[in-house]
């Protein structure tokens, strides 16, 4: 993988959307050609041989390589949305945020048992919306699930990956 060109690419905005707080923009990563397609081809080249059936988008940044990768694996997406922006019948998991709760849903029709799920989200810091996510997940008992991110924070002190069991498989693309 090309570590350098999406360092190269990823801004980062200090003081966003607080003070001490240095935001990682992934959207300078999606509007480049080549980045989408390095981003792209390492995470089919980490499930490939995973038997991946559906993947999980987690809205909105999680949608775009989530729909990428389904394609090269021959998988279905299912799209994991806030609250009434999906027309079916949902399912849903509520967790806390650093200043609130918040809520997701997805179909109750989108996961089968026999399913294997690579659930995606651009970044993991704290880890409450991929911990939900997950929980909403684990309700459909799909045969595996795995948990895949553009960025992991590790050297912030957020420390979002102790929010997982030690045997959840989580990878990510760079480690900040």
């Amino acid at each position: 993988m090309n570590r350098q060109k999406l360092l190269d690419n990823l801004r980062c905005i200090p003081d966003f959307p607080v003070k001490g707080v240095q935001f990682r923009d992934v959207t300078t990563l999606f509007k480049s050609p080549e980045c989408l397609r390095i981003m792209r081809d390492e995470i089919v080249n980490l499930y490939r041989d995973k038997g991946i059936t559906k993947i999980v988008g987690i809205e909105s940044r999680g949608f775009v390589m989530s729909s990428a990768v389904a394609l090269e694996l021959g998988a279905g997406i299912v799209l994991c949305r806030k609250p009434g922006k999906l027309p079916a019948k949902t399912i849903r998991q509520s967790y806390k945020k650093e200043y609130g709760e918040d809520t997701i849903e997805i179909h109750e029709d989108s996961i089968i048992p026999d399913d294997v799920v690579l659930i995606h989200d651009d970044l993991l810091a704290t880890g409450g919306s991929m911990r939900a996510a997950y929980d909403l997940v684990k309700k459909f008992n799909p045969r595996k699930i795995y948990i895949n991110f553009i960025i992991e924070l590790v050297n912030e002190g957020l420390n979002g990956r102790a929010r997982f069991e030690s045997d959840t498989e989580i990878t990510a693309l760079l480690s900040l």
